[in-house]
């Protein structure tokens, strides 16, 4: 198949530190090229792919020192733009750009996949309800939950090319906290638990200029010779500190859609401790991968207890369940049910919502795996 795929371009493709989505969809892109499909990546210039890469801007807007948001907007539709430009070109259109690309996508000659990464909210949501053509894929149940008057596709899991991640049977005593720092992220809720824990905790986080005050406040008064942020890294120094963290804290405060550091915790053979939001019961097995926390101070007690779960298991339910190649196969089928020509002929009014079975990665969460 020809197939476009149209990232965001405030990051490259892969990101080079934090950048979810970005490896996502450098994930899905070179698995459907190792398939032998005809893919075109619409990313920065600066990406690395071995699909056909179109880009309008040399690098990632966030290389590039674009911070603005007016600016990062004007070069996302300028973006967008360019990619729709050629959608006779394709069979098939992946769009992850979000509520930017709905209007565009709605006069598109050529089917549209549009993966939501990020939450529904109620700016956005009227939006999707309003512009239909666009077939949305969800990446969680929950994402999608409550939602209706929107043509939803389906749930599709992330995945990842992990099976290179470095894994350790025997971590060290030390807790670990990845990502951004937010107080929606519970950024707060971590170094207090490592305090009370009395426990070392590494905080491996990006900080954003409009996060500092938050950061003194309620962060940096914490921080000392055994709770240490060390700042945003790569992904080879994270993996690492993943595969020797006792435990991975993710103490989010908002309905995440999907949690990828779990994943990559998990993959590492690191167990997973988070409050029951969003996506989370969906990701982690609790008792096995993990503990799901109902408060706070369930958490404190839980973090003790990850010692006694078996990381080879956690390395194996994420490699066996959160693949790209599972996420691959997924998106492979969708493509090949809305290019079927008695399915383009179908007028749009007519066209059945997608969301079945088959098109759900839920089974394969509870399937057997073998421990050696």
């Amino acid at each position: 198949m020809k197939i476009a795929q149209i990232a965001p371009i405030v990051e490259r493709i892969p990101p080079r530190k934090y950048g979810g989505t970005e490896r996502v969809i450098s994930a899905l892109t070179e698995e459907l090229v190792r398939r032998g499909h005809d893919v075109t990546l619409f990313a920065s210039g600066d990406s690395i792919t071995g699909a056909t890469l179109s880009s309008i801007c040399p690098r990632s807007l966030r290389e590039a020192g674009i911070i603005g948001e007016r600016e990062k907007n004007g070069w996302t539709l300028r973006h967008i733009g360019a990619a729709y430009s050629r959608a006779k070109e394709f069979d098939i259109i992946h769009d992850h750009c979000g509520v930017f690309s709905l209007p565009t996508a709605e006069l598109s000659p050529t089917p549209v996949v549009q993966t939501m990464h990020g939450a529904f909210f109620d700016h956005n949501i009227h939006v999707f309800q309003s512009l239909r053509k666009t077939h949305i894929v969800t990446i969680s149940k929950d994402q999608g939950s409550g939602l209706d008057q929107m043509n939803m596709a389906g749930t599709i899991y992330n995945g990842l090319h992990m099976e290179h991640y470095p894994f350790s049977e025997r971590p060290g005593n030390y807790l670990l906290y990845v990502g951004r720092i937010t107080p929606q992220k519970g950024t707060h809720i971590a170094v207090q638990l490592a305090a009370e824990l009395k426990m070392p905790l590494i905080l491996a986080a990006k900080l954003e200029p409009d996060q500092q005050r938050y950061f003194d406040q309620d962060v940096a008064p914490y921080l000392s010779k055994n709770i240490q942020w060390i700042g945003e890294v790569n992904e080879a120094e994270r993996n690492k500190l993943m595969s020797e963290a006792m435990c991975f804290l993710h103490p989010g405060l908002w309905r995440e859609p999907f949690g990828l550091t779990l994943i990559e915790a998990m993959a590492c053979g690191c167990p997973v401790v988070a409050l029951r939001r969003g996506s989370i019961p969906e990701i982690i097995q609790d008792g096995k991968t993990g503990f799901i926390a109902e408060s706070i101070e369930h958490m404190a007690a839980l973090i003790p207890q990850t010692a006694s779960l078996h990381r080879r298991y956690c390395r194996q339910y994420s490699l066996g369940t959160f693949s790209a190649k599972k996420m691959a196969d997924e998106y492979e089928k969708l493509y090949k049910l809305l290019t079927a020509r008695d399915y383009i002929d179908t007028p749009l009014a007519q066209k059945p919502f997608l969301l079945t079975p088959r098109f759900s990665m839920f089974s394969s969460v509870s399937a057997k795996i073998d421990i050696d």
